[in-house]
């Protein structure tokens, strides 16, 4: 019986410290931070992992925020697009556009304009400079017309458009110097004979004065929007006329039958009613209009 009581109590011992082995561990555990610290370091090791990672990602993006500004960068790094932009683009424009505009453009402005207009405005300045006090006189070998009240200008009813009116309604007139004086302001004395100035044209003045009424052309002269002396406008025009081989008289400033051949001529080699006259389309095709 004692034995029986004797190992009871040691087993209850036993257990008593077991249990109480058993309550200090739970306490001891907490205690120990010997696992703990190896989660911190862990984690601790792991953070500069990630932060440069972020680092990392951040300066590749740094060259995209400044692709615009930093071309020398882009170019070594990045050398595949640029040599496309450059061969694929700039070329293009300056091949297929700059060359065009020079080659098509300016050329032919300057070898069809140009001259065109150089050469007509040295005709006009060289014939009006050579003419600009002409004075008519009267020529022994050229017959003044008569005064004859139903001459009318042949063929005139033949010619087109309104620049030939004057030339189909001409009529001679006679009247005294009152009269004339009264009706026109412009009357000159011009290769001895008078003529009125009227519209453009000049006209003889039939009855002015008998003792100058010298009029080798019985007609409308043209001369313009002023009353410049007709004689100055048929010197430049028969100086025209005798460099392109029409005219082959004396440049005397009279409409006599040589001029009005070489008029007749030019008028029909560019297409004009040949009036024999010195007219505004023909004044105007010599350059001299």
């Amino acid at each position: 019986m004692i034995k029986f009581i004797t190992i009871l109590i040691g087993c209850s011992l036993t257990l008593a410290v077991g249990v109480r082995a058993a309550q200090q561990d739970p306490k001891k555990k907490p205690v120990q931070k010997s696992k703990p610290v190896l989660r911190q370091q862990v984690t601790h090791q792991q953070h500069p992992v990630t932060n440069t990672h972020v680092q990392a990602v951040h300066t590749q993006h740094t060259p995209l925020h400044t692709n615009a500004k930093i071309h020398d960068t882009n170019v070594s790094k990045q050398p595949l697009h640029t040599p496309a932009v450059q061969s694929n683009k700039l070329p293009a424009v300056q091949s297929n556009k700059l060359p065009a505009v020079q080659s098509n453009k300016l050329p032919a402005v300057q070898s069809n304009k140009l001259p065109a207009v150089q050469a007509n405005k040295q005709i006009v300045q060289k014939f009006h400079a050579e003419h600009p006090n002409f004075r008519a006189k009267p020529s022994t070998t050229i017959t003044s017309a008569q005064f004859n009240p139903s001459y009318r200008i042949q063929s005139a009813q033949n010619w087109n458009g309104t620049q030939y009116n004057v030339f189909r309604s001409y009529q001679p007139q006679w009247h005294d110097q009152g009269w004339w004086g009264s009706h026109y302001n412009d009357l000159s004395l011009i290769g001895g004979g008078w003529y009125y100035w009227n519209s453009g044209y000049w006209y003889p003045a039939w009855g002015y004065d008998n003792s100058a009424a010298y009029y080798p052309y019985d007609g409308p002269i043209y001369v313009g929007s002023h009353a410049r002396p007709f004689d100055q406008v048929v010197a430049d025009v028969q100086s025209v006329l005798q460099e392109q081989g029409y005219y082959h008289g004396e440049v005397d400033g009279l409409v006599g039958p040589l001029t009005q051949e070489a008029l007749a001529a030019y008028q029909s080699a560019q297409g004009l009613p040949p009036t024999a006259a010195v007219d505004q389309p023909t004044l105007e095709s010599l350059g001299l209009g």
